[in-house]
Order: C-alpha cells, then sequence, then structure tokens
C-alpha cells in the first residue's frame, strides 16, 4: 500500500512538472513573438502601412498582373503631391445640370431633355464671367473661374431642332449644392426658368479643378493581361459602398468587369473583359454602366484608375 501511494505521488508531481514545463514554454514563445512583431507593428503605425484589400466580386478571378498594377498606381499615390493637390482641388461627383425640382411634368419634355433639344426666348446675361467661390459644409472655401450664363446654356442645350423642346425664358445667377470629393459644397450656379414649370433648372456656373498629373506613367493598352482604362464615373452610392463607372467591352465577349482595390486613401478600378473569343469579330467598342461595391464608403478616398494611373472623373 505504501509503495503504491508513493508511486502515485511521484506520478502526479512529474505529470504537473511536465504541465509547468509546457506552459512555461508556451508563455516564452507568446513573449517571443510579441517582441518580435511589436516593432513591426509600431513601424507600421508611424509610417501608414496599407496593404490594401481587393474587392473581387466580378464572373471571373481576378487577375494577378491587373492586382500588381492597381498596387503600383495605389502606391505611387500614396503620400504624393498629386494626392495633395487633389485634396485641395474642386472635383465634382454629380451632374453639373439638375432638372426642376418638380420633375419632367410629360414624356416629351423628358425626350427632349435627353435630346438636348431646348428653344432660348430670353436674352441671357451678358456680364464678363469673373471668379465664383466653392464653400464646403465642413469647413474651408475656394475660388474658381465662374462660367458665363451663354456657355452654361450650351452645354446642356443644342440648337432647335424639330421634336419635342423644352423653352427656356429667363437665366439668373445663383446657387446649388452638389456632391464633391471633398463632401457636399454650395456653388454658384445658374437657374434657368422654364416655361411651365415653378423651379428652375440648374447648372453648375464653376469650373473644376483641373485634375492633378499623376504621379505614374500609364501603362499601355491592353497590358497587365488585359486591363482596360475606366473612363468615367457616373454615380456614387448615398452610403458611399459602390460607384457606378463606365466600363467598355468589344462585340465578342460576355462584357466588362470592373474590380477595385481599396487602401486608405485611395479606390484603384482595375477593368477588363470576361469571355473573350476568339475568332472574326467586329470592330466595335461597348460602353456601359458597371457598379463596384466597396468594402468601406468611398468618403475623401481617391478614386483611380489602374491603366492611366489618372483620377476617374465625373461623367462621360
Amino acid at each position: 500500500m505504501t509503495t503504491r501511494k508513493s508511486n502515485t505521488t511521484h506520478t502526479a508531481r512529474a505529470t504537473r512538472t511536465t504541465r509547468t514545463t509546457r506552459t512555461t514554454r508556451t508563455t516564452r514563445a507568446k513573449r517571443l513573438t510579441g517582441l518580435l512583431l511589436t516593432p513591426v507593428l509600431g513601424a507600421c503605425l508611424l509610417a501608414g502601412c496599407d496593404s490594401g484589400s481587393p474587392t473581387d466580386d466580378g464572373p471571373a478571378h481576378s487577375s494577378p498582373e491587373q492586382e500588381q498594377r492597381a498596387r503600383q498606381v495605389a502606391d505611387a499615390w500614396r503620400g504624393s503631391a498629386a494626392a495633395t493637390a487633389w485634396s485641395r482641388g474642386y472635383h465634382p461627383m454629380a451632374d453639373a445640370v439638375r432638372i426642376p425640382e418638380s420633375g419632367w411634368h410629360t414624356k416629351a419634355d423628358e425626350q427632349a431633355y435627353r435630346t438636348r433639344n431646348f428653344l432660348l426666348r430670353a436674352d441671357l446675361p451678358t456680364a464678363a464671367p469673373g471668379q465664383g467661390k466653392v464653400e464646403w459644409a465642413t469647413g474651408g472655401t475656394l475660388a474658381r473661374p465662374l462660367w458665363g450664363a451663354r456657355k452654361a446654356y450650351r452645354s446642356f442645350a443644342l440648337d432647335d431642332m424639330e421634336g419635342p423642346r423644352l423653352t427656356v425664358t429667363g437665366a439668373k445667377l445663383g446657387s446649388t449644392t452638389i456632391a464633391t470629393s471633398r463632401g457636399p459644397a454650395t456653388v454658384p450656379a445658374w437657374l434657368f426658368t422654364l416655361e411651365g414649370y415653378d423651379t428652375p433648372l440648374e447648372r453648375v456656373a464653376v469650373a473644376p479643378s483641373p485634375l492633378p498629373r499623376a504621379p505614374v506613367a500609364e501603362a499601355p493598352q491592353g497590358s497587365a493581361d488585359g486591363l482596360n482604362a475606366v473612363p468615367g464615373l457616373t454615380a456614387v452610392a448615398k452610403d458611399g459602398r459602390s460607384v457606378t463607372v463606365w466600363a467598355t467591352h468589344g462585340a465578342c465577349d460576355d462584357g466588362p468587369v470592373v474590380r477595385a482595390l481599396e487602401t486608405a486613401g485611395s479606390v484603384v478600378l482595375y477593368a477588363s473583359v470576361a469571355g473573350a473569343r476568339s475568332g472574326s469579330c467586329t470592330a466595335d467598342m461597348l460602353a456601359q454602366n458597371v457598379t463596384v461595391k466597396l468594402r468601406e464608403p468611398l468618403g475623401r478616398r481617391i478614386l483611380l484608375d489602374a491603366l492611366t494611373g489618372r483620377p476617374v472623373p465625373y461623367g462621360t
């Protein structure tokens, strides 16, 4: 009995010793890992490390060559003089023309606007354009060249043609709000009175800031595994979690695919086509809207095109 009790006690002590040894080794390993990671994490916090996050919701797998090009563009813009210039400029993210608050009264009026068929029955102001002030809701102002009334009118109206048309009976300088890369802003606008409407058609009267020169060279068309350009932005979702852009493709494929590489300061779009087929095909260049979902709201991040390395401007 005494021998068995002694053996049992010895075994228990050995087990406790083994467990203590394992725990000590595990604790030391964790401490060592922490000591090794701490300088790396600290350096990232100080330097602003940003590996980027690709969004891949397309029908085909993302091309490594295309993603590599998108990362090259994101890295070139991070902390660049071009990024600083962009952040200080006036860059609209919505249409410069706003239709009357009531919407179009008839299908004919809607068609007239779509075909830009207007009739001018008024003497437009002829005062020489000066400077207009952009005022952001979050603070800050910027002076930009002011468009004259006739230039603003010609930006949305063609000469009077056959078919449905809208009649402009007057114009005056006022203001409107517009979404920009720096948030909503109040800007000067020409308010055009339309026959039969209680509220005017508004046209932003200040010119956007010029796009800064890209800090990275443009990639050759079709390089990076068939990379295409993203020529224009057409919409940003109200919550900022998706953008709709123009994308091009040919007559012998399944359509365009646009993906996004998201970083803290930019969203780089890289476009290609899916299901391209070989053989004889017409040389048609087609364009369509493509909506790209984002993991985080666009916010004040700059929207970039991977092929050109430049910002994606609003409009076509």
